[in-house]
């Protein structure tokens, strides 16, 4: 589990320092201008235009965390893809095929729930994108 979240963290940090770089110089310093704080022009101005990349980060990390925990069953780690490799160690066997399509869908379904919902959060929390626009 460690392990995961370790990798995880690559893009989610990566996706935040360029999503940060590309928060327009002029707009720091308008916020700076009229007098907010450094931490207050990070929290009200950089991290919301920031937002969707540090989120793509999420997403992909995400993904990544998903494919490797279905990995982590093949050296006998508590994994996503447990039945994947029960099914491919007795291919040939009965219900082997159906054990590791099983896995797979299930891995597969698990990532686009995930991935959906944080489509639904970037909607959500992201201005000019919700459901409802005014």
């Amino acid at each position: 589990m460690t392990a995961i979240v370790l990798y995880a963290l690559l893009p989610i940090i990566r996706n935040t320092v360029v999503g940060l770089r590309g928060v327009d110089a002029m707009l720091v310093d308008a916020a700076r201008g009229i007098g907010m704080s450094r931490r207050r022009s990070l929290t009200r101005v950089e991290l919301p235009l920031a937002w969707p990349v540090i989120l793509t980060g999420i997403r992909v990390a995400t993904q990544l965390a998903m494919g490797i925990g279905a990995v982590a069953a093949y050296v006998s780690g508590p994994g996503l893809g447990e039945q994947i490799f029960s099914g491919l160690a007795r291919l040939g066997g009965a219900n082997a095929v159906n054990s590791a399509l099983t896995g797979t869908i299930g891995v597969a379904i698990l990532a686009l729930l995930f991935d959906g919902c944080f489509v639904l959060l970037g909607r959500l929390t992201t201005p000019g994108t919700g459901a409802v626009r005014g």
